[in-house]
């Protein structure tokens, strides 16, 4: 089991919970962070870190949310190591809670 990066993420991308990660799972993308299930030790630190609810344990992540297990197991293995957290977005809160975002995703 691990935990998931969700959709709310995209275009909010809020870095800092990379700083709580004690393996350095998360991953960075153009607009997205996900986490690397198979460097994740679930030590659910990120998840309370995350201000606008975008990370969940798998198993909890609800149906129209599910490609987001997928998508972190994916880019998980391209994306690079984000080591320390950095600036959000100047519209991250603009982001936040909008829904369909999936679209907007940048590989």
């Amino acid at each position: 089991m691990a935990l998931v990066v969700t959709e709310n993420c995209i275009n909010c991308k809020h870095t800092y919970w990379a700083d709580v990660c004690p393996v350095e799972a998360f991953r960075e993308g153009p607009n997205f962070l996900v986490i690397n299930p198979d460097e994740c030790i679930d030590c659910g630190l990120c998840e309370p870190a995350c201000i606008v609810g975008a990370i969940m344990d798998e198993h909890a992540v609800p149906g129209q949310l599910r490609p987001s297990i997928q998508l972190n197991a994916q880019l998980g293995n391209v994306w690079p190591k984000i080591r320390a957290g950095k600036p959000p977005p100047p519209d991250a809160e603009e982001w936040d809670g909008v829904p369909g975002k999936l679209a907007l995703l940048e590989r």
